[in-house]
């Protein structure tokens, strides 16, 4: 596992780590609101206003996004005084996967969000992580006018592995996002004790 460690001493003489952690999916499936929901510091954020050009981006099933992210989001979260999580945002278009490579340097896992509306599109994202060998958890956004799905049907729907979990959540919330981020460092664990007793 790589990871980056701190310049700033923690309490005692104590560096905390810093892990990178990818938050990923689809156009339009929350990625930018999770990162900034969950954020202690302002993110950063390459937001630009949708141009409208026919084919760049489809709309369809969220209709009301008037802007996309074009680079990445980055955040940062505390989770105890010896452990942080630098999250970047990953843009969703293929257009602009080649940054992924980049971005995925490095990382101890991935948040591949899913969007019930349009669930195919966090497919390239799973692909993405599975060939690579990147740990994932698939955090499912609720929205609030949309049908819920329980967690094992979107398993099923997206055929996972059984061990890769899936969490119910809404991005919007500062709480439940930092629980997806706290699963996925869980889940990381557990498949490094797992590997390591063979």
């Amino acid at each position: 596992m790589d990871s980056v460690r701190s310049n700033g001493g923690g309490r005692e003489g104590r560096i905390p780590v810093a892990l990178k952690i990818l938050i990923a999916g689809g156009f339009g499936a929350g990625k930018t609101t999770m990162v900034g929901s969950v954020s202690e510091i302002r993110p950063l954020q390459t937001e630009e206003v949708l141009t409208g050009v026919d084919g760049a981006d489809s709309v369809d099933g969220v209709e009301a996004k008037t802007t996309t992210t074009v680079t990445m989001d980055f955040g940062r979260i505390t989770i105890t005084e010896d452990l942080q999580l630098y999250l970047f945002g990953t843009p969703g278009q293929d257009r602009f996967w080649f940054l992924w490579d980049e971005l995925s340097q490095g990382a101890l896992g991935a948040v591949v969000l899913a969007d019930t509306r349009r669930l195919a599109d966090c497919f390239p994202s799973i692909d993405y992580f599975e060939q690579r060998g990147t740990p994932f958890v698939v955090a499912v956004n609720c929205f609030e006018s949309e049908q819920r799905f329980g967690a094992d049907a979107v398993s099923r729907a997206l055929d996972l592995d059984g061990d890769v979990p899936v969490v119910l959540f809404d991005a919007r919330e500062p709480q439940a996002a930092r629980n997806v981020l706290i699963e996925l460092v869980e889940y990381v664990a557990r498949r490094q004790l797992t590997s390591a007793s063979r």
